[in-house]
């Protein structure tokens, strides 16, 4: 009889089948981590000679077809004098240790299934099962044990794989599905885009070699499908195992979707999901994520297995409607749903943060499926800054000097560790300038052991909280937290004392005396190291968008090794399908007054013909006052007009304006870099204009200075790096929403005299160069 192999560890094993109850308080982090290691470390510091620690095992099981190979590493193997043998677990707890407490049956659980193993290698009819549980913060601990025979072992061993075996039979039956349907999938359009067969090609070559690919593709050429299907294809030769689909921002998420659903159509079975941020997921607007507030977080791990199941047996494209759907029927928190669905996917299209956040990414996916991964980095032009903000920490003092008010009384331990942050802030407001500004090249020694007192206080108080901290915390849920909320400062400490870690030259420390307040930072300066650590495990990873330009800016700041590929795929567009104009007026802050009837004429000019246009400003005050004197000079044009923090409703009503049928011309006034200018297809009559109002430049300040500092001592050139590289792919991006195929055409203003200058023009793409310099 041929078996199909089910590869799994004792924990993944035991944690499927025993895990029940309710979802706990999400605010444990790394330093809950580092801790259990501290734990287990001392207790197996206290072993006598003759004892071991982290005893790999491993064992098979077979099971009506199937044969389980589980492996694990128990934390202890001990030996008495007797010659009996004892398997320790060990198990850190952050709440105080209940003389009744009786252990967690996972617990107990994964004890067992070492000491299954041990039985079976060392021939014995018994042994003792010691589960240890140490309370973080100090030395309590309290060990429980319990002694069983070989054929107890065997029983639960063989019942624990029984009750393991339907979700293993609905993988094994899904997996000869998937090959076989990839084996036969076909590019679903009659033929490649010019350009786009050598782009798939290229991506397929990056996954079979297992090394990086950067990729400035043209908008048009079909950038997610020829990502997907070479991906794909490796997956179903096995050279992959699955795939990420990382994007910046939700559309580009939505477009993936249509790919798979497109391909899925075409006769691919495959498990895909869509990840989506907890509070748009969330069922409920008020309450903590707990088993006392919410229904769905109540009793969540006795109803999470079935709900998996059905979702997974019936469902292949598993969107937000299809998640939310399986979560009110099974009464389970759709995020937390979505995260343990993930890990069971064969696609996964989510946020950078879930692969390269480390406060955020998904940290039970072992290391043996990551190097079968593949990350498809879609529009990976926002990596750098979003590195960036990943990277970074800073706190204020405000919540600190709230918080020792709140609980100075009611919790005095807790209060004295806000003081004591708060005291230091006191003292680093008399270390900045006269202007309120400190910068620094290390950051404050005496911070980390503050912040950590100061954390592991509020760790117990969020455990076991007093009766002002829960309403604290519920008000908190209601945004009503305030600047003192515990909850949001836990978060910021733990992220500061995170970044302690990874601070080298990269970072600089910077404080800020604003309206009162004061603002410490950890900035990093340069992403492309821990872009790089947090990466180097998957098996390669295709960074590709229309403005990776130049491609050696981005190589370096996204962290290419010297084995990675480099492409730029041509336009598959013709130069005759833009008309692109340059009117050389200075949009620079000095001269942006003298601008404003220039721009306005020039856009009268634009909309001319009848159709729908675009315009896109570095601010939104530069947009109001062009807007202003537009609107007056000229009301017969209809005008959209784009609003700081628009709904969802409201971007998709501002969108759906641009009709291909609209029987009137439409102008609408958008910012450069913003919801409107990436991401959006307009495609045909829907856009027939564009107007770009400057090179873009991020807005000169404090940290954009650093950056250009911090390049410039390294031989680059720093003003390029801090701003015109950013800021030329901010312009490339809003041109890039007019011609979106074959058919498209239509006009392009670049309205900045900069635009006829090095570097600028050379950033400019081949077919826009063609230009007309406007009188």
């Amino acid at each position: 009889m041929e078996y199909a192999e089910i590869v799994l560890s004792v924990r993944s094993l035991v944690e499927h089948v025993f895990s029940s109850g309710s979802l706990e308080p999400g605010f444990r982090s790394g330093a809950a981590m580092v801790e259990g290691t501290r734990i287990h470390q001392h207790i197996q510091k206290q072993y006598k000679e003759g004892d071991r620690k982290e005893v790999y095992l491993k064992t098979e099981i077979a099971h009506e077809g199937l044969i389980f190979m589980i492996d694990g590493r128990c934390d202890g193997l001990l030996t008495g004098e007797d010659g009996s043998v004892t398997v320790e677990e060990i198990k850190s707890t952050a709440g105080p240790l209940d003389p009744a407490f009786e252990g967690r049956e996972v617990h107990w659980a994964q004890a067992y299934m070492y000491a299954y193993m041990i039985c079976l290698a060392q021939e014995l009819t018994s042994i003792e099962v010691k589960l240890t549980y140490v309370r973080r913060g100090g030395e309590e601990q309290r060990s429980l044990y319990r002694q069983l025979s070989k054929e107890e072992l065997i029983a639960f061993a063989v019942d624990t794989v029984a009750k393991y075996a339907p979700y293993a039979e609905l993988m094994v039956r899904h997996e000869a599905q998937k090959e076989a349907s990839i084996r036969g999938l076909s590019f679903p359009f009659a033929e490649y885009r010019q350009g786009q067969r050598h782009f798939a090609a290229a991506v397929y070559k990056s996954v079979t070699e297992g090394v990086n690919l950067f990729a400035q593709a043209p908008t048009g050429i079909g950038k997610t499908m020829s990502t997907l299907f070479p991906a794909l294809k490796a997956l179903g030769e096995g050279q992959a195992a699955g795939l990420f689909y990382l994007t910046a921002k939700t559309v580009n998420r939505f477009a993936a979707q249509e790919a798979i659903a497109m391909l899925l159509k075409g006769g691919l079975h495959m498990h895909a999901i869509t990840l989506t941020a907890k509070e748009k997921a969330c069922f409920r607007d008020e309450g903590l994520c707990t088993k006392d507030f919410c229904p769905f977080a109540d009793g969540y791990y006795d109803r999470i297995n079935n709900a998996l199941l059905d979702m997974l047996e019936h469902e292949t494209l598993m969107t937000q409607d299809v998640i939310a759907r399986y979560a009110k029927r099974y009464q389970v928190c759709p995020f937390e749903f979505s995260l343990d669905a993930a890990y069971a996917c064969d696609a996964v299209i989510c946020d950078y943060n879930y692969i390269y956040d480390p406060r955020i990414s998904l940290k039970r996916l072992p290391e043996e499926r990551k190097k079968k991964t593949v990350l498809l980095v879609d529009e990976a032009h926002n990596l750098v800054d979003r590195g960036r903000e990943m990277y970074s920490a800073s706190l204020a003092k405000a919540p600190f000097l709230s918080l020792q008010r709140k609980y100075k009384t009611v919790n005095r331990s807790l209060g004295v560790a806000a003081k004591a942050v708060n005291a230091f802030f006191i003292a680093l407001r008399k270390r900045c300038s006269e202007e309120g500004a400190g910068e620094w090249t290390m950051y404050p020694e005496e911070l980390p052991a503050l912040l950590e007192s100061f954390a592991a206080e509020a760790e117990l108080e969020l455990l076991s909280p007093s009766p002002i901290s829960l309403v604290a915390q519920e008000g908190e849920e209601d945004g009503e937290g305030g600047e003192g909320g515990l909850l949001d400062t836990y978060y910021a400490v733990q992220g500061m004392l995170r970044t302690f870690k990874t601070y080298d030259e990269r970072y600089v420390t910077y404080a800020e005396v604003q309206r009162g307040d004061v603002v410490l930072k950890l900035f990093n300066l340069d992403p492309s190291f821990l872009l790089q650590q947090m990466g180097k495990s998957y098996r390669s990873q295709i960074f590709f968008s229309a403005t990776l330009s130049p491609l050696s800016f981005y190589r370096d700041m996204i962290g290419a090794g010297e084995e990675d590929y480099s492409l730029s795929v041509l336009s598959p567009f013709h130069k005759e399908q833009w008309q692109v104009s340059v009117l050389p007026v200075s949009t620079r802050y000095r001269d942006r007054a003298d601008s404003l009837l220039p721009l306005s004429d020039a856009l009268k000019g634009l909309v001319s013909r009848k159709g729908n246009y675009l315009v896109f400003f570095p601010s939104y005050v530069y947009l109001q006052n062009v807007y202003e004197i537009f609107a007056d000079k000229y009301p017969e044009v209809p005008t959209l007009v784009q609003s700081s923090g628009m709904s969802e409703p409201e971007r998709e009503q501002f969108l759906s304006s641009f009709r291909p049928d609209n029987p009137e011309t439409l102008l609408g006034f958008a910012v450069l870099g913003g919801i409107f200018s990436e991401g959006v297809d307009l495609p045909g009559d829907r856009l027939n204009g564009v107007m770009v109002v400057g090179v873009g430049l991020p807005q000169v300040g404090l940290e954009r200075n650093l950056l250009r500092e911090y390049f410039q001592s390294r031989g680059k050139n720093g003003f390029d790096y801090a701003y015109v590289y950013p800021g030329m792919c901010k312009v490339l991006q809003a041109g890039g929403r007019l011609i979106r195929s074959e058919n498209d055409s239509g006009s392009i203003v670049l309205a900045d005299d900069r635009f006829l200058q090095y570097p600028y023009q050379q950033l400019l793409p081949e077919e826009w160069r063609n230009y007309l310099v406007l009188a």
